[in-house]
């Protein structure tokens, strides 16, 4: 996730149950692109012992391939390419979900770093641009270029994260790809991943804004895999994982009311589940600075609630980014 998969995000899920492998934020390839170092960063020192794949977002092919060269000299687990990001500013740009409108294109693309990559290629997808009818085009290129592992988001790009998610589209891609196929859209929990996989017959599932607001939720899917009783974070265990986050993902040397900015990116999600009123979620929003926004955690996470059980899923109708949902696809 853009502005999310970050070395210190990665370090704070890998000390609740880290997934079985991360994707990084996504490296812009263009004519004079160079590997962002912050992303690179979380290649290298990420320390949570889980292989990282990096992920690209482009069109240009002679520039992908330059830059899987440059990549290949990290300890990547293999390449991901981008063709689901939905937000109007990259798809505009034939890059990301673009994509998808142009299936010739992506067949030079993915033909061409398939060549290119020594190791592990994977994409990920939509279901289409603005319906599904180039779907089954699309699924036949993934399978003729070999592609090691395809993740299909159940939304077309036009349906961002709010259209219903077509898991039956999914479905048919599990049919229609020799490789393993990862399902992803509206993982809420454990239990709907558990429930996905055995509707959907997906290898796997992906999880992002989800495991945003529900760090624990990888190690809860493992135990209920194992048959056993998932693990129930209290608000208290909310409270820790959020000073975790304003310790490894926000930069001391900002000021104050830049910190809590952007401790408030991830808040926007944890408060989907801690009141149903959303009352959280009205008050921290108008903290000003980091000290504050902290107290106002305090205030609803401790005291008389701190043993309360964090609901697995979130409340009904409260809305994460109120301004930013339909705008920006890809970023916090």
């Amino acid at each position: 996730m853009q502005d999310v998969t970050t070395t210190g995000f990665m370090r704070v899920i890998g000390r609740r149950g880290a997934p079985d492998w991360f994707v990084t934020e996504y490296f812009r390839v263009h004519e004079s692109s160079t590997p962002e170092k912050h992303i690179v960063d979380s290649v290298v020192n990420h320390g949570t012992g889980r292989p990282v794949f990096a992920q690209l977002i482009g069109e240009d092919t002679p520039h992908m391939l330059r830059t899987i060269r440059e990549l290949g000299k990290l300890p990547v687990a293999g390449i991901d390419l981008n063709m689901g990001c939905p937000a109007p500013k990259v798809y505009r740009k034939n890059v990301g979900g673009g994509l998808l409108r142009d299936p010739a294109k992506i067949d030079e693309l993915i033909g061409a770093m398939r060549q290119e990559i020594p190791g592990l290629f994977t994409v990920k997808m939509r279901i289409g641009f603005d319906d599904q009818e180039r779907f089954d085009e699309i699924l036949a290129i993934v399978a003729k270029h070999q592609v090691d592992l395809l993740t299909v988001h159940g939304r077309t790009v036009k349906g961002l994260y709010w259209s219903e998610v077509d898991y039956t589209a999914i479905a048919k891609a599990v049919q229609a790809v020799p490789c393993p196929v990862i399902a992803n859209g509206d993982v809420l929990s454990a239990a709907k991943a558990q429930r996905l996989t055995a509707e959907t017959k997906a290898y796997g599932m992906m999880m992002g804004r989800h495991a945003i607001r529900n760090p624990w939720i990888f190690r809860q899917w493992r135990e209920v895999q194992q048959g056993l009783t998932p693990f129930v974070p209290t608000l208290t265990d909310v409270r820790t994982y959020i000073q975790e986050l304003a310790d490894e993902c926000c930069d001391a040397a900002k000021a104050t009311d830049k910190q809590a900015g952007r401790l408030k990116k991830f808040l926007n999600f944890v408060g989907l589940a801690v009141d149903t009123e959303g009352k959280f979620l009205h008050d921290m929003r108008r903290t000003e600075n980091l000290p504050d926004l902290l107290k106002c955690c305090d205030e609803h996470l401790l005291g008389a609630r701190a043993n309360e059980a964090y609901p697995d899923e979130p409340h009904r109708g409260l809305i994460a980014r109120p301004t930013r949902e339909t705008q920006q696809g890809c970023a916090l």
